[in-house]
């Protein structure tokens, strides 16, 4: 990409840092899209290195609200999923891969907003766990299906654990794909290029945290999951 290019993903890039500091995830929205119409030989690789660095930060500053018990749980499905999820990338056709992460996703907040009233227990977190492996792997959206279990929990919480998992399953998908010569040299330069601008965006978003906190996390948590869901059967349906 040229420099202007560059510059141009660093704004998203930085809004999806906002995003992502104040309801705990949300940059792969906002950074996936552009980054397809950039250059889609890009995806996932710059996306999951800067969810990893933003992760990162996140997790440092709010550790102590950890749910660890949560994360362990999602990371046992994790794993396994991101194995599917490099399998994923070699071998399966992205247009219908998008099209299905997709349909469950903004299936799974329409029943969030009718009678499903999810909660983080273990079977749960398993499931939502290895699907957030394959998908976060294969598309880099992977954050709705671990962050709709914890809609109705604090936003410390939700933030602090999906900042832990995130910095676990994004490293482990990037470290698989390096193994299986699914990354290039381009993909780590434009990802190390974006990472200021994420750090710009992260930085925005800590004094503005408590405010948002008090007007509830879950209707926003919802909206941005249903919006990635929107955003990913749109594209996936024009490539």
């Amino acid at each position: 990409m040229s420099w202007g290019m560059v510059a141009a993903a660093g704004i998203v890039v930085a809004l999806g840092g906002l995003l992502q500091g104040l309801i705990g995830f949300g940059l792969a929205l906002v950074a996936v899209p552009l980054l397809a119409l950039l250059d889609p030989t890009l995806l996932p690789v710059p996306v999951l290195m800067v969810a990893t660095a933003h992760a990162s930060m996140s997790l440092a500053r709010e550790f102590s609200h950890v749910d660890w018990r949560g994360v362990g749980w999602a990371m046992l499905g994790r794993l396994p999923g991101t194995v599917v999820g490099i399998l994923i990338v070699d071998a399966l056709d992205p247009k219908g891969f998008g099209l299905v992460v997709g349909g469950s996703v903004l299936g799974c907040v329409l029943l969030s907003i009718t009678t499903w009233r999810p909660q983080p227990e273990p079977k749960a977190l398993v499931t939502a766990g290895f699907a957030s492996g394959s998908f976060g792997t294969a598309t880099a959206v992977g954050g709705p299906m671990v962050a709709l279990l914890y809609q109705n929990q604090a936003g410390p919480q939700v933030r602090a654990t999906l900042a832990a998992f995130f910095v676990l399953g994004s490293g482990a998908s990037v470290i698989g794909l390096l193994a299986a010569g699914q990354v290039t040299a381009h993909q780590l330069w434009t990802g190390l290029a974006l990472i200021p601008f994420l750090i710009a965006g992260f930085l925005l978003s800590g004094p503005l945290r408590k405010k948002f906190d008090a007007g509830g996390i879950r209707t926003p948590m919802l909206v941005v999951a249903g919006a990635s869901a929107v955003v990913l059967i749109v594209r996936s349906a024009l490539l």
